[in-house]
């Protein structure tokens, strides 16, 4: 059994930091506390001891598209991840064909079994196809479908326990019906919609839990008709923002944390293949994109197409946009996505917890990440 001493760090536990010691066993969280020991001990003097980071919404990095990745693929898109604190990870799958998605699935579900690789693959999270294709951004309209229960249960059936997350939007034919049916077992965001205001709430009350890239890929709030934007902003959904300066200003992000509190938010990077390598062109899905000066978009229509950012630059975005301090905005990348996707045992440093930790500089550059008490990265 694996066991490990983390000494001398400040620890992020229950929304402060603490100068104490981490004590893992077995992939958990032991004990925090003074006087503790065990036969392998990491120095985390200095370093700010945090919850690693879990990326609800990427489409890919370093290279790899989700929707063409692969097994190894996707292990490349893991191993990279930790490299920016990134613990945890939904694989987005753009719209495709069902022989692309099934794929996908079936690649995803073998990746989940992987320990001590990098990132852990929590699940697939379907980008459609149950979208509207007068807010479908790089979804390929023919591919999009109305509200189908039946599919979506037929993917679960030949790939259990691998669709995790589904983004759909309310106003297509069939799709609040299908929230009702399947909300309890995946986790339903509502996006890419021009949805009324009562459609939308009827979605939410339905049992959608979360809002997708919130504010884009959606028709925004007006004073008469305050549409699924103003459901968004007065409803208790979680909601996903892309804090990269170019999804959301920064005074939309210190908004949309003004409107849902800090507890309700959570960052998303909305990442593609581009993610930590340099403009250039590059795909999503059956889409080309050009990225200048860090900027995705579709080649075709310049529609911002996902982002190349990461989860610790998300995290210096927030602390910069927002002036806020670090405590107070890193349960955006922890604690809410944790518990907007239903994963009691991660997101917190406290005993019992998955032992997903990131060790960060005083300047936030990530030092180390920890998943499942194995290091898979150290700078």
């Amino acid at each position: 059994m694996n066991e490990v001493l983390i000494r001398g760090g400040e620890v992020y536990i229950a929304g402060r930091f603490e100068k104490t010691d981490v004590l893992i066993r077995g992939g958990k969280i032991a004990a925090t506390g003074a006087g503790l020991s065990a036969q392998a001990v990491i120095d985390a003097a200095g370093l700010k001891v945090v919850p690693g980071f879990i990326d609800a919404h990427t489409h890919g990095a370093a290279g790899v598209d989700v929707n063409a990745a692969g097994v190894e693929g996707l292990r490349k898109i893991a191993a990279f991840f930790a490299t920016q604190g990134t613990t945890a990870f939904q694989a987005s799958v753009l719209t495709d064909t069902d022989e692309v998605t099934c794929g996908c699935l079936s690649d995803i579900q073998t990746v989940m079994q992987d320990e001590g690789r990098g990132a852990q693959l929590l699940g697939a999270h379907l980008e459609g196809p149950f979208l509207a294709s007068a807010y479908k951004g790089a979804m390929p309209e023919h591919l999009l479908q109305k509200g189908n229960a039946g599919l979506l249960r037929k993917w679960q059936k030949d790939f259990p326990g691998v669709v995790r997350y589904l983004t759909v939007s309310p106003e297509v034919e069939g799709v609040n019906e299908m929230i009702r049916e399947v909300a309890q077992d995946v986790v339903i965001s509502i996006g890419h919609s021009g949805a009324d205001y009562d459609t939308a709430m009827q979605a939410i009350e339905s049992g959608a839990r979360t809002i997708t890239h919130t504010f884009n890929a959606m028709r925004l709030f007006h004073q008469h008709e305050p549409a699924i934007m103003g459901a968004a902003l007065e409803s208790d959904c979680f909601c996903e923002a892309i804090c990269d300066g170019r999804h959301l200003a920064p005074g939309t992000v210190r908004m949309l944390i003004k409107c849902k509190g800090l507890r309700r938010v959570m960052a998303v990077t909305d990442s593609i293949m581009a993610a930590g390598l340099p403009d250039g062109d590059y795909k999503l899905g059956v889409n080309d994109v050009v990225v200048v000066d860090g900027d995705a978009k579709l080649k075709d229509t310049g529609v911002r197409a996902g982002s190349t950012l990461t989860t610790i630059q998300a995290l210096r975005n927030l602390v910069r946009f927002t002036g806020r301090p670090l405590e107070e905005v890193l349960p955006l990348l922890t604690e809410n996505p944790a518990d907007a996707l239903r994963l009691p045992g991660k997101g917190r440093i406290a005993p019992g917890m998955d032992a997903d930790l990131a060790l960060l500089t005083p300047d936030l550059t990530v030092h180390r990440t920890i998943v499942g008490g194995y290091t898979v990265y150290e700078n």
